[in-house]
């Protein structure tokens, strides 16, 4: 039985795991654990799994996304389901556990940025009802340690 719910920390290990596995990123599993800490935190951010049979199989984090020239949003920063558990409707209800949290702070938007790579996951998205609003290019400076 599917269980969508807000995460926990003993569910770290496991997003680690999607984040290396679906997402692709490599990042040290004792650091994924402390960021996963801070955000858990955090008043602004959710992380919502999705659980069977007691095995974190997806998530999805999502954070207040504020700026001057817009209304409040909400921001996907990062949505994962295992391969094994993909295209039966798991990643719809993790988006729409963002959404339920969105109406209920009364947020009229959501937005997502995603790699032009990601083909797979763009269809998902307009799958769900999003539309792309423009190209962009994202920008990132090493600042050192």
């Amino acid at each position: 039985m599917l269980i969508i719910r807000e995460f926990k920390i003993g569910d770290s290990e496991a997003i680690y795991q999607l984040n290396k596995s679906e997402m692709k990123y490599d990042y040290p599993l004792e650091e994924t654990v402390e960021n996963l800490k801070k955000i858990n935190k955090s008043k602004s951010d959710k992380i919502f799994v999705a659980e069977i049979d007691g095995n974190v199989i997806g998530y999805v984090h999502a954070s207040n996304y504020q700026c001057i020239y817009s209304k409040p949003m909400k921001n996907i920063l990062g949505i994962a389901v295992s391969k094994k558990y993909q295209k039966i409707g798991i990643g719809r209800d993790l988006m729409e556990a963002v959404e339920k949290w969105a109406r209920d702070e009364k947020v009229s938007y959501i937005r997502l940025a995603s790699g032009e790579e990601r083909e797979d996951a763009h269809k998902f998205y307009r799958k769900c009802g999003y539309k792309k609003i423009k190209k962009q290019e994202n920008f990132r400076k090493e600042l050192g340690d």
